[in-house]
C-alpha cells in the first residue's frame, strides 16, 4: 500500500472549506468526476480537472455543474433526440471515493493520479431518472409507511419492550456477495475439464495461488483502505488447476472467486458494490488477470451471482439496535419479518424484471448450479435449527446467537443485475407484504400458516394455487411438473421475463407507491432491456455460435474411419447446417432469429433462441463425444 493516499471522503467532509481543504493536502487527486448511473446499471465517468472544480465548487455542491445528452445515458423514451438534456446534480449525502491510476505516476508527488469520483442523480426536466433516485425514493417511501405503522401499531414495537419515541433512526441495512471468474488473457479452458472439476469440487474455498493470490489479497487491502471492511475472499465451485510454465509463474488460470464485505445502508451498499467492482477489475488486471462479471461466462459450468442482502433495524436513542425481524426463541421471524418475505414471495414476478435483465442472467437459473428458478422460500426445520438451503430464491439467515445478523438472502441477482432497483423492488415488495400482515392485525402463527401453504389451499394475501416455502432441494425432490404447479412457470428469456409487466398489473402498482416508479420509468426500462437482448442475440450470441459451428470440422480420414465416425459425423454435419447454413428452399436457425428480430416478432425471437441453446448444447455434446472416438487427431 501507498502511504498517505487519501480512499475516502466521507458524507459529513463536504462542505466547501472541507474539500479545498483536503484537496489542496493531495495534490495527486488531479481529476472529478460525477457519477450518475442510469436504468441498466451503468456508471458515467468524466475528467474534470480540480482547478476547475475548486473555481466553481458552489455550483458543483449545489447546482446543476455538468450537463449530458441522451446518448450518453441508457433512458430510452425519457431522454430523446428532441429533448436529451440530462442534468448531473451532485449527492452530498454519501461517501466519496477516489479512483486512483496505479499506471500513472504524479512525477512531483510521486503518488497515482486520482479521480474524486462524486455520486449524483440524473435529472431530466428537473425530474430525478436514475437508479440512484429509484432507491433513494424507495428507501424514504419504506421509513415513512414504517414511522406509520409504529403510530398506529404501537404493539409492534412493545414485544421488542420499546416505544416510538426510543427510536432515533431506522437503519435499512444491505450487502452483496460479488462472485466473479478471472482468467489469464486468450486462455481456454476446455468446458469438460471445467465441469468434471466442479462436480469433484477440486477448486471450492481451495488455496490461491500466483497472480490470482496477489490479486485477491491486494483487492482486500484496498477494500480495507477504503473502509468497506472486507470480510472474506475466497475461490468459488468454479474453475480448473492452473499450469507452472518454465520461468514459475502460473498460465492457463481460470477459476471463479467471491469477495464479500460488510453491509451498509441502502444505496451506501449499493455505491460500495459498484465502486468495489472497479476496483476488482483494475486490481486483477495490473496483475495481468481479466475479469468477467458475466453471470453464465462459460456453458456447463456455475455462473457468478451477486446474492443480495436485505434488513431492517431500529438505533435507539441509547445506542443500541434492534432487528425488526427477529423475534423469540418459539417463532421465526417477527410480523415485520414475516410480511417482508411475504411481499417478496408474492409480488416476485415483477420484480424479476429489474433483477433479471440480461440474456446470461437465465443461462446461469437454470437446475443444477445452485441458482433459484422458483419463487420459493426456506426458513428451517423449526426456529431452532435455521436453513441453508441453497436451492430457494429467498433465504432466511438468522444466527440465533446473534440476534443483529437475521436477515433474507435474495439469491437470484447476479453482477450485472443493476444493485440500486434491485435493492428498490425488493425493498418495496417487502412494504406490501408488512402493511397486510400489520393492517390485518395478523399474528406470528397466523402468518407462518399462511407462508407455509400448500398449493390450492386459499389465503388472505398469498395466492392460492401456489405453494410458496419448502425445506426440500427444489430441484431433487420435486419434478418438472411439480416445481410448475406449487411454484409457478419460471421465465427462460428476457422477453418472457418482461412480460411479466403486462401479466401482473396489480402487482406492478406495488412498485409505484409514492411514485417510486412510474409509467415512464418502467417503460424505459422496458425499451432498454428488450434493446439489449435484441442486440445480444443479434449481433453477439449468433456471431459467436457462428464462430464455434465452424470450429467442428471433419476430423478423420476416409482411410482410417470406422463407421461410427462417419455417423458420427453426419450427425454433426446436418446439425450443422440446421443452424447455420441457407438454401434456395430452407433457411436457418441463424436466419430465421435475424428475421424474427427485425421484423420485431419477440416472441417468435425468445422461442428461437431458446432452440438455438439447445441446439448448440447438443452439438458440443455429439462433437465431443465423435472427437474422443478418433485414435488420430
Amino acid at each position: 500500500m501507498i502511504k498517505d493516499l487519501l480512499y475516502t471522503i466521507p458524507k459529513n467532509k463536504h462542505s466547501v472549506e472541507d474539500l479545498k481543504s483536503i484537496l489542496t493536502l493531495h495534490p495527486q487527486i488531479k481529476f472529478v468526476s460525477l457519477v450518475g448511473v442510469d436504468l441498466s446499471g451503468n456508471d458515467t465517468d468524466e475528467k474534470i480537472p480540480v482547478s476547475l472544480f475548486l473555481d466553481d465548487i458552489d455550483t458543483f455542491l449545489n447546482g446543476v455543474a455538468v450537463q449530458t445528452d441522451g446518448s450518453s445515458v441508457v433512458l430510452p423514451g425519457i431522454a430523446t433526440l428532441n429533448n436529451a438534456k440530462v442534468d448531473m446534480v451532485a449527492d452530498l449525502n454519501c461517501n466519496w471515493f477516489v479512483d486512483y491510476n496505479y499506471d500513472f505516476i504524479d512525477p512531483i508527488c510521486n503518488k497515482p493520479i486520482g479521480t474524486l469520483r462524486i455520486p449524483c442523480f440524473l435529472l431530466h426536466n428537473d425530474v430525478a431518472v436514475d437508479s440512484r433516485n429509484i432507491l433513494k425514493s424507495a428507501i424514504t417511501t419504506f421509513k415513512e409507511n414504517l414511522w406509520t405503522i409504529f403510530n398506529s401499531n404501537p404493539e409492534i414495537l412493545a414485544s421488542y419492550k420499546i416505544s416510538k419515541d426510543d427510536i432515533e433512526e431506522i437503519v435499512i441495512t444491505s450487502a452483496t456477495e460479488l462472485e466473479f471468474w478471472v482468467k489469464t488473457p486468450n486462455n481456454i479452458a476446455e468446458i469438460e475439464e471445467l465441469h468434471t472439476s466442479q462436480a469433484l469440487h477440486e477448486q471450492y474455498w481451495t488455496r490461491t495461488k500466483g497472480a490470482v493470490r496477489t490479486a485477491m489479497e491486494e483487492c482486500l487491502l484496498l477494500m480495507d483502505e477504503y473502509g468497506f471492511e472486507p470480510e472474506m475472499g475466497h475461490k468459488e465451485v468454479g474453475g480448473v488447476k492452473a499450469k507452472l510454465d518454465s520461468s514459475g509463474n502460473f498460465n492457463h488460470i481460470m477459476e471463479q472467486l467471491e469477495i464479500d464485505w460488510k453491509f451498509s445502508d441502502a444505496v451506501q451498499a449499493a455505491d460500495n458494490e459498484l465502486f468495489i467492482r472497479i476496483l476488482i477489475q483494475e486490481t486483477f488486471r495490473r496483475n495481468g488477470l481479466e475479469v468477467t462479471f458475466s453471470a453464465k461466462p462459460l456453458e456447463g459450468v456455475a455462473g457468478s451471482g451477486m446474492h443480495t442482502h436485505l434488513g431492517i433495524s431500529l438505533k435507539l436513542k441509547n445506542g443500541k439496535r434492534v432487528n425488526l425481524f427477529h423475534t423469540d426463541e418459539n417463532h421465526f421471524l417477527s410480523i415485520i419479518g414475516y410480511g417482508a418475505l411475504m411481499g417478496v414471495l408474492k409480488n416476485y414476478e415483477v420484480m424479476n424484471p429489474f433483477i433479471s435483465s440480461t440474456n446470461t442472467s437465465f443461462k446461469r437459473l437454470k437446475p443444477g448450479f445452485e441458482a433459484p428458478v422458483c419463487i420459493v422460500t426456506s426458513l428451517g426445520l423449526s426456529p431452532d435449527n435455521p436453513s441453508r438451503n441453497r436451492t430457494i430464491l429467498i433465504g432466511l439467515i438468522r444466527d440465533l446467537s446473534n440476534p443483529l445478523a437475521t436477515r433474507f438472502e435474495l439469491r437470484s441477482p447476479n453482477p450485472h443485475s443493476n444493485t440500486y432497483i434491485t435493492m428498490a423492488v425488493s425493498y418495496m415488495a417487502m412494504l406490501d407484504g408488512m402493511l397486510y400482515a400489520v393492517n390485518n392485525n395478523k399474528t406470528q402463527d397466523e402468518l407462518l400458516a399462511e407462508l407455509s401453504k400448500g398449493s390450492g389451499e386459499k389465503a388472505e394475501y398469498l395466492e392460492t394455487d401456489r405453494a410458496y416455502r419448502t425445506e426440500e432441494d427444489v430441484f431433487e425432490h420435486f419434478s418438472d411438473e411439480e416445481i410448475v404447479k406449487y411454484f409457478g412457470n419460471p421465465p427462460r428469456t428476457v422477453i418472457e421475463n418482461i412480460s411479466a409487466l403486462d401479466l401482473y398489473p396489480e402487482k406492478l402498482n406495488i412498485l409505484k407507491r409514492n411514485n417510486v416508479m412510474n409509467d415512464s420509468l418502467i417503460n424505459s426500462f422496458r425499451i432498454a432491456m428488450t434493446e439489449r437482448w435484441m442486440t445480444e442475440i443479434g449481433n453477439r450470441t449468433i456471431n459467436r455460435y457462428m464462430d464455434e459451428v465452424r470450429m467442428c470440422k471433419c476430423l478423420h480420414s476416409l482411410d482410417r474411419a470406422l463407421d461410427l465416425d462417419v455417423s458420427n459425423w453426419m450427425k454433426i454435419n446436418d446439425l450443422r447446417h440446421y443452424i447455420m447454413k441457407d438454401t434456395y428452399t430452407t433457411k436457418s436457425l441463424f436466419t430465421r432469429i435475424k428475421t424474427a428480430l427485425a421484423t420485431n416478432n419477440l416472441q417468435v425471437a425468445s422461442d428461437l433462441s431458446l432452440e438455438l441453446d439447445e441446439k448448440m448444447s447438443l452439438l458440443r455434446n455429439l462433437y465431443s463425444n465423435y472427437k474422443k472416438n478418433l485414435l488420430d487427431i
